[in-house]
């Protein structure tokens, strides 16, 4: 695929996303190659958030999506930019999410990184300010 059609599944994904308030996650998931390589700057160190963490296959994403909606409401999510080069994307944004638990919010920016092969994505790693989960979830 090209950048072009790279950046077009992005833009489409983004916005169902931000739309449904994180509700699109089979759409999500339609984007993904069965062996993504899936990450999260988390890494899991967010023990009330564990599912913030590394995946290799499309189907244990189910426990990323299901742990962020049952955990947090999003607020807003918001993209400024998506930057492509060759089988690249980075995503730069910002994001708010309350945590359903403590009613406390995590506001940072954001920064996903992408990587396509024969149109799906392949690799995914998100970039996020962690104290403000951590301080959320406390």
């Amino acid at each position: 695929m090209s950048e072009t059609a790279n950046v077009a599944v992005l833009t489409q994904a983004y916005r169902l996303w931000h739309e449904s308030r994180g509700g699109s996650v089979d759409h999500w998931m339609s984007i993904c190659a069965e062996n993504i390589c899936f990450g999260s700057i988390a890494r899991g160190a967010v023990p009330e958030a564990s599912y913030l963490g590394n995946y290799s296959a499309r189907s244990e994403l189910a426990k990323y999506f299901d742990g962020l909606n049952r955990d947090w409401e999003m607020i807003e999510y918001r993209v400024d930019h998506l930057v492509a080069q060759g089988d690249r994307v980075v995503m730069l944004g910002f994001c708010s999410f309350r945590n359903r638990k403590t009613g406390k919010v995590a506001s940072t920016p954001k920064a996903d990184a992408w990587r396509f092969e024969g149109g799906k994505a392949v690799e995914f790693y998100e970039y996020f300010d962690t104290a403000q989960v951590h301080a959320a979830v406390a």
